[in-house]
């Protein structure tokens, strides 16, 4: 078994970091709201495109991006899509929604890109190839039934006992789950980009996920991690104030 982090990739980068408002940004996350109802007021495709490109500058696990976003903009098919988010009202009254879609095997097509795009580059790192072309499929292919997951699930069980070693994934439900939370990183970004361009949105989970994959034509290792729906929001939008329990209860230092 291979320790993924023997070799730290050290790869410097020249991109500078601009300052930042803070204020404007906490203003963003202060205002996000799960807006419920919204008014008649269109959202300019641009803006729409523009903050699902921000979405997709979301953390991701090794740069493999196992997402995708249907932005459904066929009338017949976003009449389905409202009636498959059971007709609640942040999806009948909003001006835009968006399927986010976590694709578990993403990592193999992903992955060749990566490589395509590293062998492009001269004098490329050596750690840096060999991390794609290793260490990745070593990760995350589980092989024929789960039986190559089994195996390095029994291999990393011996190797825990003498050090630490990352436990997971070594089934296909791991890679959900792995999936599941690169998917949902992207859908925050998209979130608050819509905050930010002065728009509203709704996460739902309250959804029949088995049709809208049937409706998107998805494949059967895809899976809906939430539709996310956007416009402005009504006066009557919001239900209620915010609540939050004291953060004590889930601030811990230890």
């Amino acid at each position: 078994m291979v320790d993924i982090f023997k070799d730290e990739l050290q790869v410097p980068s020249e991109e500078i970091v601009p300052n930042i408002d803070r204020n404007e940004f906490i203003k963003v996350i202060e205002s996000r709201r799960s807006v419920r109802v919204y008014n008649d007021q269109k959202i300019p495709e641009k803006d729409v495109l523009h903050c699902l490109e921000l979405a997709l500058l979301a953390a991701n696990s090794s740069n493999l991006q196992a997402w995708a976003f249907y932005w459904v903009k066929s009338d017949e098919k976003k009449k389905k899509l409202i009636q498959y988010c059971l007709n609640q009202p942040a999806a009948r009254t909003a001006q835009e929604l968006i399927v986010c879609v976590a694709k578990p095997m993403a990592w193999k097509e992903n992955r060749k890109k990566m490589l395509e795009l590293i062998n492009s580059k001269n004098n490329a790192p050596e750690a840096v190839i060999n991390y794609y072309k290793k260490i990745v499929p070593l990760a995350y292919d589980q092989g024929f039934l789960g039986i190559k997951g089994f195996f390095k699930k029994i291999a990393i069980f011996f190797l825990s006992l003498s050090r630490p070693i990352p436990r997971e994934p070594v089934s296909f439900s791991d890679m959900k789950v792995w999936a599941q939370k690169t998917t949902a990183l992207a859908c925050q970004n998209l979130m608050l980009s819509f905050r930010a361009f002065g728009y509203d949105s709704c996460p739902m989970e309250g959804i029949d996920s088995a049709r809208i994959k049937k409706l998107l034509n998805l494949s059967k290792s895809d899976q809906i991690c939430m539709v996310i729906s956007a416009g402005k929001r009504a006066s009557n939008g919001v239900y209620g104030k915010r609540i939050r329990f004291k953060k004590e209860n889930f601030i811990k230092k230890v």
